[in-house]
């Protein structure tokens, strides 16, 4: 497999499709990524209200293979592996030995003896690592982040847009099935990271190009565009997903995040649970809460979040939401603070104060299933 990189910055397979379409571009966990083509507002309003189609190639992948594959990954990671089967994939966490989250991640079960992962861009060497330091003997664990591309098509219309395609699109949320379009072997997954009915689609990466042209002559007719990290940042957002780096990190843990979901506190192990079931027993000292911004301001990252003169938190992820046409944000709030659903508080923006009602993430409603 072939690929590019320029001054240490990974070009994915589509880069020349991505400046014929007008896009512009911008670094992103070592990757040059396209921001927008449209306009981040634009792009947000087509996934919304009909269909989207990102190119998320960046995305890592590795693979897991040998006897006892499923035994070992489920060992590991947060997420109860025995809760799904082949033909499944799980939302799950790799945490450090204090609870710490090393990245989050999507686990495909293909069989008991082979795991495909699709971690973070930035974080597929830490995570393949680790698995390789305390793999048992007969596991394989390697590095595929070039070998397939990820193409995300999502918007109440993506079902039209795959199936048009003649590919699968009936398998349930977090369902996956393998299929092939012109002689291109692929994975279709019902997953995303919009809040919206869509699939990731992961044909090989050196034959990306036709399907990546395919999809967008189906989105264009279904009056959806193709969309950039911006918006993909913007949507995400809206459902109050976190972003690894930003809401989840070595320092944050999944039940700070709001992710203890994805948590099988049942297991007899996986990496962290000792620190982890500390933190449950105790209760997290802060956790993540959603703001939305009563007037005018738009939100950014790591801004102090005040209760009236005490600093009670910080704000994690910050923009103008188009669909809610205020400034939201995600903020990791003191739990000893008095801050329920419906406080006021009052977020520092560069010396202006600008005031924000606490809300429940998501702002919106999910429409995945």
């Amino acid at each position: 497999m072939t690929h590019a990189q320029t001054d240490n910055v990974f070009k994915g397979p589509l880069e020349g499709r991505h400046r014929e379409l007008g896009a512009n571009f911008a670094e992103f966990g070592g990757w040059l990524m396209p921001v927008s083509y449209a306009g981040t507002v634009s792009e947000h309003t087509a996934t919304r209200n009909s269909v989207g189609l990102f190119d998320v190639s960046h995305l890592g992948k590795a693979l897991v293979r040998g006897p006892g594959a499923a035994e070992y990954i489920n060992s590991a990671f947060t997420n109860d592996l025995r809760r799904i089967g082949p033909g499944k994939a799980q939302y799950t966490l790799c945490c450090n030995e204090s609870g710490g989250v090393v990245d989050d991640l999507i686990a495909y079960y293909v069989a008991d003896d082979e795991i495909f992962l699709v971690p973070n861009a930035a974080n597929t060497a830490a995570v393949v690592d680790a698995l390789q330091k305390r793999a048992p003997a007969g596991l394989t664990i390697t590095d595929e982040h070039r070998s397939y591309a990820v193409l995300a098509v999502q918007g109440p219309k993506s079902a039209e847009v795959v199936g048009g395609l003649g590919l699968p699109t009936d398998m349930d949320y977090m369902g996956y099935a393998d299929a092939e379009f012109s002689g291109v072997p692929l994975r279709v997954c019902r997953t995303g990271y919009t809040g919206e009915h869509g699939y990731e689609l992961l044909p090989p990466w050196d034959r990306a190009g036709s399907v990546f042209d395919a999809l967008l002559e189906a989105v264009t007719a279904e009056g959806g565009e193709p969309a950039g990290l911006g918006a993909r940042d913007t949507l995400r957002t809206e459902m109050g997903y976190p972003l690894h780096g930003h809401e989840l990190s070595p320092e944050f843990s999944p039940l700070q995040a709001r992710c203890g979901w994805a948590v099988g506190w049942r297991k007899d192990t996986f990496w962290g649970r000792d620190a982890l079931l500390a933190e449950k027993e105790r209760g997290p000292r802060r956790l993540l809460r959603g703001l939305k911004a009563v007037g005018r301001g738009v939100l950014r990252a790591d801004l102090a979040v005040l209760d009236g003169d005490r600093q009670v938190g910080v704000t994690t992820s910050g923009t103008f939401s188009p669909t809610l046409k205020v400034g939201i944000a995600l903020a990791l709030i003191d739990t000893d603070a008095d801050v329920a659903d419906g406080h006021r508080v009052t977020v520092d923006v560069r010396g202006r104060a600008v005031e924000c009602e606490v809300v429940r993430p998501p702002f919106i409603e999910a429409k995945t299933r």
